[in-house]
């Protein structure tokens, strides 16, 4: 029982009924719209179907058999001195993948900061030749670097985060690169536990998974749409 019902003392859950009980009283369409999109964006049910979908389109669950190909890790933020949760969760990700295999790979990475990067890698694998390089501010320089440093007719693996996965995926298919992609996870993107009070609530994490989503679309259109009469995304000589 209680688990049942403390969800609905959250104050989401709290705004929802009580977004409810005035559209009942006032009958407003532009109010039952809203509590339409509020309450669809935040259920559970619907999202763990999009988190379901989304994981289908952007990576390959496991290292492909007999991959003899290059690794690329996306740089993920940090200092001199410190890495972010993001980066050093992909560095674990890059790690098992090489010892996996136990053979010497090549990995290329995309960071300002190359040092923690490399330390780190270096500490939890002998295996990986990196090659280390600072790509630009942002994933499309990054691209635009790697598109004139990798050979295209090798296969690459790319490491990314899993909401960032998609953008990684549509470019290097741009970028014309043999590649896939493994999205080491994060909170947002792993499915939610779902009860009986899944239809009558609404989960925070799940505005965060549609608001991300929404950044990473938005900010590909945008490129695809700049991309021929603008060179914002070329990395610096």
């Amino acid at each position: 029982m209680k688990d049942f019902l403390e969800p609905f003392l959250y104050p989401q859950n709290i705004f929802l009924w009580l977004f409810f009980f005035a559209c009942l009283y006032y009958r407003r369409k532009g109010l039952w719209l809203l509590l339409i999109w509020f309450y669809l964006t935040g259920n559970t049910l619907v999202a763990n179907q999009v988190r379901e979908w989304y994981s289908s389109q952007i990576s390959t669950a496991e290292l492909p058999v007999n991959f003899n190909g290059d690794y690329v890790l996306l740089g993920c933020g940090g200092n001199e001195h410190s890495l972010p949760d993001c980066a050093i969760n992909r560095i674990s990700q890059l790690s098992l993948m090489i010892n996996a295999q136990q053979r010497p790979v090549n990995v290329h990475m995309t960071t300002l900061h190359c040092a923690p990067y490399e330390a780190l890698l270096k500490k939890k694998t002998e295996y990986a030749a990196i090659t280390c390089f600072d790509g630009g501010p942002t994933t499309y320089h990054e691209f635009a670097s790697l598109d004139k440093k990798l050979d295209k007719t090798k296969s690459y693996l790319f490491i990314s985060s899993d909401y960032h996965a998609l953008r990684v995926k549509k470019l290097s298919q741009m970028h014309q690169l043999n590649a896939q992609v493994y999205a080491a996870s994060s909170a947002t993107f792993r499915p939610v536990n779902c009860g009986w009070n899944c239809l009558l609530t609404v989960n925070l994490s799940n505005y965060d998974l549609f608001s991300k989503l929404t950044a990473e679309t938005a900010s590909l259109q945008v490129y695809w749409l700049t991309k021929d009469w603008t060179e914002w995304y070329t990395p610096r000589s």
